[in-house]
């Protein structure tokens, strides 16, 4: 048998911000920022506090990490929408990426629509700065499609609102799809139907594919 190499310190660190993160989603998701404690993401990621609060000494700088991580990732889901053939490409690719995101990260999903339900009080630099900038350049990309000719004549930004509601109401409202499923999470089969549904019902609704 090898010899298992103990772990450098880097990677001892990249697995604990790991089951931190994975954490605190969970906690933040299922309690809110007021209900979360550090204690609780410790003790449900298997950590001293003393530990969690080495790498965020506040509840509030875990909770923008864990908030900022779910934008960046939704973020780059498009990040090559600009690059793409034409609007069937970009915007199914999109879709299917945020379909994806709402069965990997169901609790990031949800911390994000609690955080902006209450008005986000937390993150409301991220809505204002990136958000704001990532939306119209998007936006820029679908009018330019339309301008070709290439799908309808709709309104790229509500277009954009679209595709975040039914993306995220996987994730947002994963009980009450389970619930219709026969009490049961939807299985490989069924995610691969859903994407492909929710995927041809916008594009077709948008005229970039018959």
């Amino acid at each position: 048998m090898g010899v298992v190499k103990p772990m450098r310190r880097a990677e001892i660190r990249a697995e604990n911000e790991r089951l931190i993160m994975s954490a605190a989603e969970q906690v933040f998701a299922e309690a809110g920022y007021g209900g979360a404690t550090m204690q609780l993401i410790a003790d449900l990621a298997g950590l001293p506090k003393a530990n969690l609060h080495y790498y965020f000494p506040t509840k509030e700088a875990l909770y923008r990490r864990v908030v900022s991580n779910i934008f960046e990732i939704w973020l780059q889901a498009a990040g090559d929408m600009e690059e793409a053939a034409g609007p069937a490409e970009g915007l199914g690719r999109y879709i299917d990426a945020k379909m994806d995101l709402a069965r990997s990260h169901p609790a990031g999903s949800k911390v994000w629509a609690s955080e902006v339900m209450h008005g986000a009080p937390v993150i409301q630099d991220y809505l204002e700065q990136t958000l704001r900038a990532w939306t119209n350049d998007r936006s820029a990309v679908i009018q330019r499609w339309i301008d070709q000719g290439r799908m309808s004549d709709v309104s790229p930004r509500h277009l954009l609102y679209m595709i975040w509601a039914t993306t995220q109401h996987y994730a947002d409202f994963a009980h009450q799809i389970e619930t219709l499923n026969a009490d049961a999470p939807l299985d490989d089969a069924q995610w691969a139907e859903a994407k492909a549904a929710v995927r041809g019902i916008i594009l077709r609704g948008v005229g970039a594919i018959q």
